[in-house]
């Protein structure tokens, strides 16, 4: 996966607060078995820790800024989205929403940007205050990706994917999937109360992983709107091949297996790794959102 080096990054999508200092409120997902309940019930990748009890029940305060936060300073252009991993983040956000802007608009809908947060530790959102632990999620609160890059690493390291460049791409872009059914009125149907594999819960997050499927065709073709040349340049098999592997990694009978020793289908919330598999090819096979229809 590669980004035109000449490209310039639009820093203005991606609130870089890592290292910041978040005064009020409490964690209340941290190491030790309480961690990992809450990786088995909300990671991989989820809507707002609201929604999965994590949030906390004292006063929010939003995150300061840092001096440990360097995005704004540093990436500058494709050839940082290259070498840096924070800035290959910028990039691919970038890119998304290049993507879903012209869609939308080739619809006759209006796209609204929804910013990233980096950020390390804890972070208080409109969704309530959440750890690291919860994993990558997207609040409907405010209307915006929450992401620890330190997440990357664990998805390695305890969850037995490959890694790679488009593992994190993916991640985004999936997350960004709830963005586009917050904007479309769908987001609301994960709130049925119900798990398995055929709840609202899992329909909605294999429609996000569709959805990432459907950018990923397009991010090679899809023009930056600042320079009329896409900003991703290359996209190999190789890269698909590390979404895909990152998918499977996150599946419920996957983190059932390796973190309870067996697979229990009924309390399913995400979906298997072969639904999230072939949805995520779903969309990168056919190019088409309304191919996404997993509520069918």
């Amino acid at each position: 996966m590669q980004f035109d080096d000449d490209a310039d990054l639009d820093t203005s999508e991606v609130q870089d607060v890592r290292g910041s200092w978040l005064p009020g409120g409490r964690a209340t997902v941290g190491g030790g078995i309480v961690g990992l309940v809450g990786l088995l019930l909300g990671l991989f990748f989820g809507v707002g820790p609201d929604q999965l009890g994590l949030s906390t029940g004292g006063d929010e305060a939003s995150p300061t800024s840092s001096s440990l936060a360097q995005v704004q300073q540093t990436c500058r252009t494709g050839r940082d989205a290259n070498t840096r991993y924070d800035c290959r983040a910028v990039a691919v956000v970038n890119s998304v929403q290049d993507y879903w802007t012209q869609e939308f608009r080739r619809r006759g809908r209006t796209y609204s940007p929804s910013p990233t947060v980096l950020f390390s530790g804890q972070v208080g959102t409109a969704c309530g205050t959440a750890t690291s632990a919860v994993g990558p999620f997207y609040c409907p609160g405010d209307r915006k990706v929450y992401l620890d890059l330190g997440f990357f690493d664990d998805l390695r390291a305890k969850f037995g994917a490959s890694g790679g460049p488009f593992a994190q791409a993916y991640v985004i872009a999936h997350e960004y999937g709830h963005h586009v059914q917050d904007l479309l009125g769908v987001l609301g149907r994960s709130q049925d109360g119900m798990t398995g594999a055929n709840s609202g819960s899992v329909r909605t997050e294999l429609q996000a992983d569709c959805y990432a499927g459907v950018w990923a065709r397009h991010a090679t073709t899809t023009p930056d709107e600042s320079t009329g040349r896409p900003l991703m340049t290359s996209l190999t098999a190789a890269d698909i091949r590390d979404g895909l592997d990152a998918a499977a990694a996150v599946g419920d009978d996957r983190i059932q297996e390796r973190y309870q020793g067996r697979v229990t289908p009924d309390t399913w919330t995400h979906g298997s790794a072969l639904q999230r598999q072939q949805w995520f090819q779903q969309g990168y096979r056919t190019g088409d959102m309304t191919r996404c229809d997993t509520f069918r």
